[in-house]
């Protein structure tokens, strides 16, 4: 089956779940995993409202912080499991296609990730990080997503 899982993840909740049931899916199947984390690149204007009042050197500091501390969440869950786990952190305009690339790159056979289950017209506006790897990636993909109905996530 799968011998090595990419698991991208942006410290949410949702990514958070994703990351548990990656975890579980390389422990009963003897797996690898390699933690991702994309941030994207400092703008001048932004949507993030942290990057409006940060300079570049801050953003790439508080980044790092944030980045270390994401991936750490995988590395000591996938360390308390005892798999075997690698970390990266990718700067890229479209996460997606990091996470696209990332998963080619380091030989994973499968990536796990999170979805809010946006339908309609929510998904159109808001976008995907997931629906765009779903479509463009030709490595399989699992999908963790909210319920609808009571916020939990399966």
């Amino acid at each position: 089956m799968y011998k090595h899982i990419l698991l991208p993840t942006d410290g949410s909740d949702l990514s958070e779940h994703a990351v548990k049931h990656g975890v579980s899916l390389a422990r009963a199947i003897g797996a690898k995993i390699t933690g991702l984390t994309v941030t994207t690149p400092f703008r001048v204007f932004g949507v993030d409202a942290e990057m409006v009042t940060d300079t570049p050197e801050s953003y790439k500091q508080r980044i790092k912080n944030v980045t270390a501390k994401y991936l750490a969440r995988v590395k000591d869950a996938a360390d308390h499991a005892g798999i075997n786990c690698e970390t990266i952190a990718v700067e890229n305009e479209h996460p997606y296609r990091a996470i696209i690339d990332t998963a080619k790159s380091q030989g994973c056979d499968v990536i796990v990730m999170a979805s809010h289950g946006r339908r309609g017209v929510a998904a159109v506006v808001l976008g995907s990080e997931t629906v765009k790897v779903l479509t463009h990636s030709t490595v399989p993909v699992i999908v963790c997503r909210a319920t609808r109905s009571r916020g939990q996530t399966h």
